[in-house]
């Protein structure tokens, strides 16, 4: 399949159907998922109608999708998923950055690496403007990928989640680099 970005040590490309068994291993770890739904477990059915088509689904103003499947180049090893998403489907100026790896993806730079490139796709190729992402104010690890990719904390919120997880009476937090920011960094 052809990749859609490559770094010095991934690869970044769009999802198939053949990925369901990586993306239930992955969200069917209560680590990984500890931020997204308090660690609940996945199901198959889940990812199969819910999941997979927001991952496979394209974006008009892009051409292409916002989702793609992260494999380590060395090895071809399916590490997780980074978002780079238009918020409007028909205007690429704003867009969310995203990523949700496997543990052993952990604490090696992947997220930052695959992020920073994304970025700078975003800002030569796509046509982007604006870079957000958010999380949970109390997930550090997210925070800290978020401002070495170049992002910049923009404001504390409060989201409206149908269940409340640990840690979810801290907050959110957003975070964001303008095509500006980032031609001066």
């Amino acid at each position: 399949m052809c990749a859609f970005l490559e770094t010095e040590r991934l690869v970044l490309r769009p999802f198939t159907d053949a990925d369901a068994d990586h993306l239930f291993a992955l969200d069917d770890d209560p680590d990984v998922m500890r931020f997204i739904n308090g660690g609940k477990p996945a199901s198959r059915e889940a990812i199969r109608t819910l999941t997979l088509p927001r991952l496979l689904h394209d974006y008009p103003c892009f051409g292409t999708r916002g989702y793609w499947a992260a494999e380590e180049k060395a090895t071809g090893t399916f590490l997780g998923w980074f978002e780079f998403r238009p918020l409007d489907e028909h205007s690429a100026a704003v867009v969310e950055l995203g990523y949700r790896l496997n543990k052993a993806a952990w604490g090696v730079g992947y997220a930052t690496e695959g992020s920073r490139a994304l970025i700078s796709k975003g800002f030569t190729d796509l046509g982007v403007e604006r870079v957000t992402a958010n999380t949970m104010a109390v997930n550090t690890a997210s925070r800290r990928v978020m401002e070495k990719a170049g992002l910049k904390f923009l404001r504390n919120f409060t989201g409206d989640w149908p269940e409340a997880i640990e840690g979810s009476e801290h907050g959110e937090v957003e975070y964001e680099l303008t095509r500006s920011d980032w031609h001066q960094a």
